[in-house]
């Protein structure tokens, strides 16, 4: 809790960057350095090292652990969506796999609710939909606009008639509502057009009984963003990797939150750090402490940031956006082991998990395919 706010982490994951977890042996490795060395490392909060973890950590296998402590014990956060990651031509586990939610959904009930990643280029995609409700629990879907088969780049569109909507149908009749797609940020040296925000208005359209989260909202693309998210009411802006910017540069991300609520208003901002990308602690404090300059609510249009506004964004919203019984979820982890501490951990200090670790490349849907 923050104060008497709840918190909810609108995207956790665990990056499974281990080496033998790069099913691309080329393009892996970078996608390691630019995730440790340019985001991890380089949005954190300047002179307190604490908050990074070490590299050999942050280069691990998977770890139920760490995810859940940094959320729950190192943290403010009382609840976590984990998007499960579908990248299986870089990463054969897909780059942040689902069973690590599944593990500390069995240790803390209540805590973390699942985003099912699913690649439109694997083989039976409207059937995974079926099993990951079926036998996942999801309550959405994850999305990325590109990836690489074959060794090839491949990238798709939101807004395809005929490659994404039979996808969206599909999770529409199985009672998912929620559909979250990355933007803004390019998986390294490669074309930009697929993580622009123009190709959500289409499928917006077509769906406006469907929630789209536009993920990283206003990293990049901020007045493409800002019109969509004022002109589709079922449009949602996903603040993940975009509030790092509150440790390296705050006064931007400022003006990103600022353009949003002066475009559509505060009620569609989903809190969320990522984690275990970035330790969720400093960031969600930085940005209760946030506000905004007086000319930009003078001259710009921005109306002041409000206390009542931001306990809106660190949970509130999405518990209204997704109908979460956020009750219901209280209720199961009252008694657990982060709701009767006292005080919160120091970062990255959760005992390493010592349970079974699925083999990497069992987990690859591309397991016959050439890297």
């Amino acid at each position: 809790m923050y104060e008497d706010a709840l918190v909810v982490d609108g995207v956790a994951h665990f990056y499974s960057e281990h080496p033998d977890n790069y099913r691309d042996k080329e393009r892996g490795p970078e996608m390691g350095r630019l995730s440790y060395e340019g985001y991890h490392k380089g949005f954190a909060f300047s002179g307190e090292d604490k908050w990074v973890m070490d590299r050999e950590r942050f280069f691990g296998r998977p770890d139920p652990n760490l995810l859940a402590d940094c959320m729950f014990a190192e943290s403010q956060t009382d609840m976590a969506i984990y998007h499960s990651l579908p990248l299986y031509g870089l990463f054969n586990d897909g780059g942040s796999p689902m069973w690590v939610a599944k593990e500390v959904q069995k240790m803390y009930p209540g805590r973390m609710l699942i985003y099912g990643g699913l690649s439109p280029f694997m083989d039976g995609a409207l059937e995974e939909i079926d099993r990951m409700v079926e036998e996942d629990g999801i309550i959405g879907i994850k999305f990325y606009p590109q990836d690489i088969i074959d060794g090839e780049i491949r990238n798709w569109r939101l807004d395809d008639e005929e490659f994404s909507f039979p996808m969206i149908e599909r999770a529409r009749e199985k009672g998912i509502r929620s559909i979250a797609v990355h933007k803004s940020q390019p998986l390294g040296a490669v074309h930009q057009e697929p993580f622009r925000v123009e190709d959500v208005d289409g499928a917006a359209a077509a769906f406006p009984d469907m929630e789209f989260q536009v993920v990283h909202g206003g990293f990049a693309f901020l007045e493409e963003s800002a019109m969509q998210y004022a002109c589709f009411p079922n449009v949602t802006i996903n603040f993940e990797n975009t509030s790092a910017f509150l440790g390296a540069a705050p006064r931007k991300f400022a003006w990103i939150l600022g353009s949003f609520i002066a475009a559509g208003g505060p009620d569609r901002l989903i809190w969320a750090t990522g984690a275990t990308f970035f330790h969720p602690r400093p960031y969600l404090q930085a940005f209760m402490d946030l506000e905004f300059p007086e000319e930009w609510t003078e001259g710009w249009g921005i109306p002041p940031i409000t206390d009542e506004i931001k306990k809106k964004i660190i949970g509130q919203n999405v518990i209204d956006l997704l109908g979460i019984d956020a009750a219901a979820h209280q209720a199961e982890f009252k008694d657990d082991r982060f709701s009767k501490m006292t005080e919160m951990q120091e970062p990255w200090t959760a005992t390493p998990w010592d349970g079974e670790q699925p083999d990497f490349e069992a987990q690859s849907i591309f397991s016959g395919a050439k890297a």
